[in-house]
């Protein structure tokens, strides 16, 4: 038998092997390599196979550091099937969005479904009823339960209003208070949406021994926007933009200033977008923290 000469015994022991890089070394790497134009803008990668072999790892662990290339948005199409190629867009203009400005229901699943490519998921949100986030979040848990997803460990922070103040909308028109149908109405939605957006992914746990924590607070105001925050790099921010509708509630027509949040318009910050959108998604993570650690108060998705 050839004993390769790294490995050759030394006073009768055998060398070591050196440790093998993890996949976050591997996509260091990579990241340097793309960043340096070594990789250029729409270049077809090497093979999973002929990373492994070159990084001395395996599959697995170059899918994992692809994973985290594909959701800074460094690479597209990471599949099992297919090499993945390096994003078109890397040198676009420095201070524009990640993304053109487009309604929840359309940008916000695929920016969370690339935020489940990492294995740490952190999603924070501060929204009216969360009806937004628990119709994206459907996708990436799909993709998990397929198998094309693999993170190790979500963690989802949710800022709601409280059930006790008396709601800037939505509201009867000519005024409200906690207690009237149409606030009984809001918290309703309120409650369950949050009930199915915790039962799904604490599914995980269970199925695919995926760490999963999620946490409500509730907020003494009624917030003016929406806001996710996305592995601490990504921000989505929409208006919620109030108009007058009517309703039926409890077999009674009522008219009331609401917002529909699903077609708000949702402009996209990334911290590697230029100084502009770095500072915004700064700003936006030190506002959700401090909301949360200070006024915000126990949540208790109950009736």
């Amino acid at each position: 038998m050839v004993v390769e000469p790294e490995h050759a015994p030394v006073n009768g022991r055998k060398r070591p092997r050196p440790p093998q890089p993890t996949h976050r070394e591997v996509a260091d790497e990579l990241r340097s390599r793309i960043r340096s134009g070594r990789l250029r803008p729409g270049q077809r990668m090497p093979t999973q196979a002929q990373l492994a072999e070159e990084f001395g790892v395996e599959r697995g662990t170059v899918r994992q550091a692809l994973r985290i290339l594909q959701s800074e948005r460094l690479l597209t199409n990471v599949s099992k099937g297919s090499p993945a190629t390096v994003a078109p867009d890397l040198h676009g203009a420095p201070d524009g969005p990640p993304a053109p400005p487009m309604p929840t229901t359309v940008a916000l699943a695929p920016r969370i479904a690339e935020a489940f490519a990492a294995p740490h998921v952190e999603i924070d949100a501060l929204c009216l009823t969360s009806v937004s986030l628990t119709l994206a979040i459907g996708e990436p848990l799909r993709q998990v339960h397929a198998g094309r997803l693999k993170p190790a460990k979500v963690d989802v922070r949710v800022l709601l209003p409280s059930r006790h103040i008396d709601l800037a909308f939505p509201v009867p028109v000519g005024g409200g208070r906690a207690g009237d149908p149409v606030h009984e109405r809001w918290l309703a939605m309120r409650n369950a949406q949050g009930q199915v957006l915790q039962h799904n992914l604490l599914s995980l746990r269970a199925t695919h021994g995926v760490d999963v924590r999620v946490s409500f607070r509730a907020l003494p105001f009624t917030p003016p926007v929406k806001l996710y925050l996305l592995n601490g790099s990504e921000a989505l921010f929409a208006y919620y933009t109030l108009s007058r509708r009517e309703l039926e509630i409890g077999h009674e027509q009522l008219e009331m200033y609401d917002a529909e949040g699903v077609r708000s318009t949702l402009f996209g910050f990334d911290q590697r977008g230029g100084l502009r959108d770095g500072v915004f998604v700064k700003q936006s993570r030190l506002w959700f923290d401090a909301l949360w650690g200070t006024i915000s108060s126990e949540l208790l998705l109950t009736s």
